[in-house]
């Protein structure tokens, strides 16, 4: 049977480097998005020209039923999950937090936290061997702002981003005895296009040039780390949060 990967977020950035390396290595993909319908579909086609199977999944992670929705339309087409990836997420133009509205900081946690979330908990119901699942792999994508705490740029952010740490510590321990091991990606400055809704589109370029590395690191690096965490090789590691920061 082909292993069967959702992932949030799937159309863009990091997300989108996750599909087509999941498809590359044989697994059936779920690609969702909430607005961009032709980028999403510009993924699955770019698999489906591969030789791979896709399917664009609409729905915004912060919306319960949306989310319900997705993992039904997921499974009836491609089959029972083995993997889900939570990569759905926002970003907010720089700003101190007294000089946040809390709209904004409102919608950074419904995407972030709660999205990630209702995400994992659909995951959980469908992959726990308990339910008659077969077990598998969740993967959430934090951000290395979680233990930097990004002060006079966003706060909100690197707060929500903190919450998913903890999400994959607890949801570890819950979901390893039903055979679903749990863990996260702390990416860094990182050239996708999330940076253009901060107001500063060079800041991973900029910013990548003060790391160990000397430079910003790419989606198709982050994504390597992912399908790793994915695989049978990382059967023994759950509850881990691993950087892919540039020593950051």
């Amino acid at each position: 049977m082909p292993k069967v990967v959702l992932i949030t977020g799937g159309s863009r950035g990091i997300g989108r480097a996750v599909a087509l390396l999941a498809a590359r290595a044989g697994w059936s993909v779920g690609v969702n998005y909430r607005q961009d319908a032709h980028a999403a579909d510009d993924v699955v086609a770019a698999i489906a020209r591969a030789g791979g199977r896709a399917v664009a999944l609409k729905g915004d992670v912060a919306v319960e039923a949306d989310v319900v929705g997705m993992f039904d339309a997921g499974t009836s087409a491609l089959g029972p999950l083995s993997a889900v990836v939570a990569s759905a997420g926002v970003i907010a133009p720089v700003a101190r937090l007294v000089d946040m509205t809390g709209d904004r900081m409102r919608r950074m946690f419904e995407v972030n936290v709660l999205g990630a979330c209702l995400t994992a908990r659909e995951a959980a119901r469908r992959m726990s061997e308990s339910s008659g699942g077969a077990g598998g792999s969740i993967v959430l994508i934090s951000s290395a702002a979680s233990r930097i705490g990004s002060p006079n740029t966003f706060v909100d952010y690197a707060a929500s981003k903190g919450a998913i740490d903890t999400l994959t510590l607890g949801l570890a321990k819950e979901l390893g005895p039903e055979g679903v091991r749990v863990n996260a990606i702390r990416p860094g400055l990182i050239e996708t296009d999330i940076h253009l809704a901060s107001g500063e589109p060079d800041r991973a370029r900029t910013l990548g040039r003060s790391t160990p590395l000397g430079r910003p690191g790419t989606p198709d690096e982050v994504a390597e780390a992912v399908l790793w965490l994915m695989s049978e090789p990382a059967s023994y590691v759950t509850g881990a949060i691993l950087d892919v920061a540039g020593g950051r």
